[in-house]
């Protein structure tokens, strides 16, 4: 299994943590460690502008993974309604921890270096399964918006899939490394773009 290198990652992940509202305000999980490792916090809809909560009767929520992770402990997000993003690390003392998007996945391995996964996966965009994420075949970009960033970033299980999205909506095919990196890049921009966005929630609410 390759190990990408997060030393970078962390950094910037602390020093965004350490000024963005949008990471004091998120919901800690009831129980469990501070990370969300296996207990994550309950679903409270989307908290950063992308959408309504999830449908009822979404068949991604029967998917072992979204029962176990129905949320992520990071934003709150469904994991069910966005399970053609949504990650899942394994670490090796056992435990997992469940994202909604790459974005959020990785600022859980950067800030999780003392834990080493076993395996990654992710929500192939066309089925919706989970798939490894380092032998999937990646898109960055296109036309389409991305979960948790704008730059979108896409697994797929077949490059034929793959190169099918491309012709139809843009976008460059990647591997894992590559897009790890572009998910790091995109970090400063998503995150100002997701505090705007709940900014204009909060205002819309109070209104």
């Amino acid at each position: 299994m390759r190990f990408v290198n997060f030393t970078f990652a962390a950094l910037l992940a602390c020093c965004l943590f350490a000024v963005s509202p949008a990471a004091a305000q998120t919901n800690m999980p009831a129980q469990g460690d501070m990370h969300g490792h296996q207990t994550p916090a309950p679903a409270q809809g989307d908290i950063h502008g992308h959408g309504d909560k999830a449908p009822q009767g979404d068949m991604a929520s029967m998917d072992p993974d979204v029962k176990a992770h129905p949320s992520c402990p990071l934003c709150g997000m469904s994991r069910g309604k966005f399970a053609h993003s949504r990650m899942l690390l394994e670490y090796e003392d056992g435990t997992s921890y469940g994202a909604c998007s790459l974005h959020c996945a990785v600022l859980e391995m950067a800030v999780s270096l003392d834990k080493a996964p076993t395996r990654i996966l992710v929500g192939d965009y066309g089925t919706k399964k989970l798939i490894d994420a380092e032998k999937a075949y990646w898109v960055i970009g296109g036309d389409q918006p991305g979960v948790m960033s704008k730059r979108a970033k896409w697994a797929f299980g077949d490059k034929a899939a793959a190169d099918a999205y491309i012709k139809q909506h843009g976008g460059q095919l990647a591997d894992f490394d590559a897009v790890i990196k572009a998910a790091f890049e995109d970090m400063a921009a998503d995150t100002k773009m997701i505090r705007e966005r709940r900014k204009m929630m909060k205002a819309k609410q109070a209104s």
